[in-house]
């Protein structure tokens, strides 16, 4: 996997996000609407959290969020006056009669809603390894829309997670757990927001093709 970036002096991982989902601002007064580029620049930079993961297995989960991203951001680039939101440049698609991005989107959130859970789950139930909370995560995130040609492949990924005090000294320059635990605590606020909002929008009948 890629060499990650050093972090600056008593810094974390989190201050090497290029864009951080707390500061993607969710427009509450028009439909919850999430700006299109903002989102994926932070989903974009999320995916890094799997070279600190230190093994290659993990290599399809960060490939299968990076495509994702790219058919919302093809879309994105092709249409950018209808995708200036994502709820905006999805419903215009599939006006269009066509749903690479919309897919796209859904397998996204999917992926998102993975990693936010099994984060979560790991800071809610202490005494669990890693292994423990991305297994969890899986088996209620994604496993129920993959293949049995696709489980293994994540599975072998769930197996393959570090012990969690490796893990947390990973995320910061000073190996201050409590430290990565806080900033994680704020960040997976804002991931689960967005995920809850857009869970609930590809579920949408209008959102469907």
């Amino acid at each position: 996997m890629a060499t990650l970036v050093s972090f600056p002096p008593g810094g974390t991982w989190f201050d090497t996000l290029k864009k951080s989902f707390i500061d993607v601002p969710v427009d509450v007064a028009n439909g919850n609407a999430i700006p299109t580029t903002d989102f994926l620049q932070a989903a974009e930079s999320l995916t890094t959290l799997f070279d600190l993961l230190g093994s290659l297995a993990f290599t399809p989960v960060k490939n299968d969020i990076l495509g994702n991203i790219k058919k919302v951001h093809d879309r994105q680039l092709a249409f950018p006056s209808d995708s200036s939101t994502l709820q905006s440049l999805i419903l215009n698609e599939l006006k269009a009669k066509k749903h690479t991005a919309t897919e796209g989107l859904l397998w996204l959130v999917r992926g998102l809603d993975f990693t936010a859970q099994a984060l979560r789950h790991n800071q809610s139930h202490p005494p669990d390894e890693l292994s423990t909370s991305f297994r969890t995560a899986y088996t209620s995130t994604l496993k129920p829309h993959h293949s049995f040609l696709v489980k293994p492949i994540f599975s072998a990924a769930m197996s393959a997670t570090p012990y969690k005090k490796d893990f947390y000294a990973k995320m910061s320059a000073s190996e201050d757990e409590g430290k990565v635990k806080v900033e994680m605590g704020k960040w997976l606020d804002a991931l689960e927001n967005q995920v809850g909002i857009l869970k609930e929008f590809v579920g949408r009948k209008e959102a469907k093709w």
